[in-house]
């Protein structure tokens, strides 16, 4: 199996982090060019790569961790996915001064937008609901495991994500379809937004 991750930020690394923890290769990809991601690949691990974004998007499973703004551009520019797996862990805001502003998607949720800009991907949304420090953390405390949730329309996709959440030690809780699921996880008034939750072991 394996992984790649558009979008190199601090939820890009903290990902590739616990890919290459659970013994899988991962390459890491951003707007600037693998030659920027040499310090970042060389402490993350042997396991880790640089690449382009067309690299990256080739692995089985691609998580997509840039801006939300940018990601149809970076998106648009992908050949078909002919049904690969895309983890949506971006949020809907854009930029206003040094303040991140909720963008308004209409009818749809963020992550049906991204869909449609990945023809042929079978879209999952997850990791979006924490913040980066949390999911950069060791998942499992004293309390419980970190519970992370996520939507989709396609089961095996959503379970073959939901394994790969719990083998990184993380408690998959799985809230329905991109739609209905999605609208619980947005940014924008979704209950589950920054929710940080435990359960118990």
């Amino acid at each position: 199996m394996r992984f790649g991750i558009i979008g190199a930020g601090a939820i890009g690394q903290a990902l590739a982090r616990h890919i290459v923890k659970a013994g899988y290769p991962v390459t890491l990809s951003n707007s600037r060019g693998p030659q920027t991601l040499a310090d970042v690949v060389a402490d993350i691990g042997p396991l880790s790569s640089a690449g382009t974004v067309h690299q990256a998007a080739e692995a089985d499973i691609v998580f997509l961790s840039t801006y939300w703004a940018v990601a149809p551009d970076v998106l648009d520019a992908l050949p078909n996915w002919n049904d690969r797996i895309l983890v949506d862990t971006t949020n809907a805001l854009e930029i206003v001064g040094d303040t991140l502003v909720p963008i308004d998607t209409g009818d749809r949720t963020g992550s049906e937008i991204i869909a449609a800009h990945a023809p042929g991907a079978r879209v999952i949304k997850a990791f979006n609901t924490l913040y980066a420090e949390y999911i950069a953390a060791d998942p499992r405390h004293e309390a419980g495991r970190q519970v992370i949730f996520l939507a989709g329309d396609d089961a095996d996709a959503k379970a073959a994500v939901g394994s790969l959440i719990d083998e990184f030690g993380f408690v998959p809780v799985d809230i329905g379809t991109l739609h209905e699921g999605g609208r619980l996880m947005e940014v924008n008034g979704g209950p589950l937004s920054g929710l940080h939750l435990l359960k118990q072991n």
